[in-house]
């Protein structure tokens, strides 16, 4: 199952990087990202349907973390959808507009904070509750969506852990929106980042992790910001960026690892000379 999972997830998470390089936000862009990865689940679901789990373990496995890894990614995009073509215009309006979008998600925090905590801790005394189909229990946070979902694939509980995941890339969208008007602007350099977006993200990210600049205090948004100056690029939402990287399970700084190997070859080259 894990093979199956990662090769889906693994291909949608490139297709979507290559479709989220090419432009900017575009609704049309959005609706193809959607598009895949309902069909991507759709491939998850009919290889469970078709061949089931080997064990309990490996039911929980899934529907806590596998399944929840790709449904995130349909609600964020579809949140992401929704703001875009629903925000007004006007500064003052587009605003208010986020301030109540963020509302709704420290709204869905609130009313689910007892599973937040389970969930977040890495507990396990109830996974087979939440996470085995058939166990539901009506006395733990059930949503309205799961009487109406196939419970052939879903628990009660593996959409939830879907909506949290999803919820915190949906705050850094709209937080990164809200503070948008705030960004300095600086003037063009004559030096050209043509190595991808994902790779300069890895590296501000390393950077930043490694507290280079202000002796570790500098933000990693204004990092980025410099960074986006001096080297003529728009890196987007690369907080969703770093998400995805994260998310990797293979190569997650495959840029950093391929600057040392190149550094490593260069200095070799120059010994031998």
């Amino acid at each position: 199952m894990k093979k199956i999972h990662n090769e889906i997830l693994n291909k949608l998470i490139t297709t979507i990087d290559e479709l989220e390089f090419e432009s900017d936000f575009s609704i049309q862009k959005t609706e193809t990202i959607i598009k895949l990865i309902i069909q991507s689940l759709s491939d998850l679901k009919e290889y469970v349907l078709k061949n089931g789990f080997k064990n309990t373990d490996e039911e929980i496995q899934f529907f806590k973390y596998q399944k929840p890894a790709i449904v995130s990614k349909l609600i964020y995009y579809n949140a992401v959808y929704k703001i875009e073509t629903k925000k007004p215009y006007g500064e003052k309006q587009t605003k208010n507009f986020l301030t109540k979008e963020l509302n709704k998600l420290k709204k869905f925090f609130d009313n689910n904070i007892d599973f937040y905590k389970y969930y977040r801790s890495n507990n396990s005394f109830l996974d087979e509750n939440f996470f085995i189909r058939g166990k539901h229990d009506i006395r733990l946070w059930l949503d309205t969506f799961y009487f109406e979902a196939d419970h052939r694939f879903c628990t009660s509980h593996d959409y939830k852990v879907a909506k949290i995941i999803a919820n915190d890339l949906i705050q850094v969208y709209i937080e990164d929106k809200l503070n948008s008007n705030y960004r300095k602007v600086f003037d063009n350099s004559s030096l050209n980042w043509t190595a991808s977006k994902t790779a300069m993200t890895e590296l501000i990210y390393g950077l930043h992790s490694k507290g280079v600049f202000d002796n570790g205090n500098a933000d990693i948004k204004l990092i980025a910001k410099t960074f986006e100056s001096a080297f003529n690029i728009d890196l987007g939402d690369f907080y969703h960026t770093f998400m995805e990287l994260k998310a990797r399970k293979i190569n997650r700084t495959k840029f950093l690892d391929s600057l040392c190997e190149a550094l490593i070859k260069k200095m070799d080259e120059q010994d031998e000379k």
